[in-house]
């Protein structure tokens, strides 16, 4: 039997059956690639790495990050939510003068991200839209180089902080950290390695991070107690670079403590950076009280920036970001707008601006027909 194809020319009914071997066998390539990335560790996070033991596997899902600077010193406050495989894992936070490193404030993030949440407004329109009667009877709304002669690596501390062991490592190559990771049971990987060249290069130091589960023997998932770095900076930097290997699609959320409103110098390979919130606060006048976020500052008034990026191809990614001062510290709050049909006393005002034009249409034929009869001529006397 043969079927004709849209030419009319006869055609073997095996094409049929060899194309949808052909359709399988590229639905199977797909899901053996998209098995392939999850079984990849993903190295990189919002301002560092994150290094696996052995096969294991480990991902950031999300990184929240706050920096405060008072044109010094800079602080970083990191919480990150992890999930995977690993029972252990060490993180490389990439620093440009010597840190020191404490556990934050949980507190610290519920505190900002209530002064920052959106303000919520309705917004009323006048004509039913698609999905107002009667169109639709349906209701209901719809983030210091070390001593020239110094070894290769210099461990300059090490604590134990909860869950964490610290250490910060001086080093002027990028073998110091590989070493120490050895030390510590992990590996290293080579793209990595030529990630972190540039550091190297502007004599940074890092710090590393070797996280385990609070349980013995379970996988290190959920979210991580968060750490506060400090360091002398005399401008504002996030450290970027390491986010160039990730293999997905990066979210960057920072909210950013300083004396101005603050803004990134430039995307650095990602999409142009949104102001989610800008406006001077005072820790010590907040409702309810900000007890971490008095903590950060110093109890002192200072200008809260949010913001958010997006960056669709890490691998673009270019540099560290950098902050500077706006051009003015002008104050801004997302307004999230709930679109609402305008009424008077539960009916639609469109309904009673049309009563009323037909109200007002009958009256003036009424008044019309009386002031008609009204000048008709009376009837002959007989």
């Amino acid at each position: 039997m043969q079927v004709r194809g849209s030419e009319g020319k006869p055609r073997p009914r095996g094409g049929r059956r060899a194309w949808a071997v052909r359709a399988l066998s590229l639905l199977l390539l797909l899901v053996s690639l998209q098995l392939g990335s999850l079984i990849d560790p993903a190295y990189a996070c919002g301002c560092g790495a994150m290094v696996p033991r052995d096969e294991s596997r480990v991902s950031v899902d999300r990184e929240t990050s706050v920096v405060a600077w008072d044109g010094r010193t800079e602080q970083i406050v990191m919480r990150l939510t992890v999930r995977g495989d690993a029972p252990e894992a060490a993180w490389i936070m990439p620093v440009p003068h010597r840190a020191s490193v404490e556990l934050g404030d949980p507190d610290l993030f519920s505190e900002l991200s209530a002064l920052t949440a959106p303000v919520y407004e309705d917004r009323h329109y006048f004509w039913p839209r698609s999905d107002d009667w009667p169109f639709d009877s349906s209701t209901g709304d719809r983030a210091g180089a070390p001593a020239a002669g110094a070894p290769a690596v210099s461990v300059v501390g090490r604590e134990r902080l909860g869950p964490f062991d610290v250490a910060r490592l001086a080093a002027t190559d990028p073998e110091a950290l590989q070493n120490w990771l050895e030390d510590n049971g992990f590996e290293l990987p080579d793209r990595l390695t030529t990630a972190l060249e540039p550091y190297v290069e502007q004599k940074w130091e890092y710090v590393a991070v070797r996280l385990a589960p609070r349980e013995k023997g379970k996988p290190l998932t959920g979210s991580l107690e968060p750490l506060r770095l400090r360091f002398a900076s005399d401008r504002l930097v996030y450290p970027m670079r390491l986010s160039k290997l990730a293999p997905t699609p990066q979210e960057l959320g920072l909210y950013v403590l300083a004396a101005h409103r603050m803004e990134p110098i430039g995307p650095i390979g990602g999409d142009a950076p949104e102001v989610t919130y800008a406006g001077r606060i005072d820790p010590a006048s907040e409702p309810g009280g900000a007890d971490a976020l008095a903590a950060m500052t110093g109890g002192k008034p200072v200008f809260l920036t949010a913001i958010e990026q997006s960056f669709p191809r890490p691998e673009r990614i270019d540099g560290d970001h950098e902050l500077r001062a706006a051009d003015a510290d002008t104050p801004y709050r997302t307004v999230v707008y709930t679109d609402r049909l305008l009424t008077v006393a539960g009916i639609p005002a469109w309904v009673l601006a049309l009563l009323g034009v037909v109200l007002a249409a009958v009256v003036v034929a009424v008044l019309l027909v009386r002031r008609a009869r009204g000048r008709r001529p009376g009837a002959p006397v007989g």
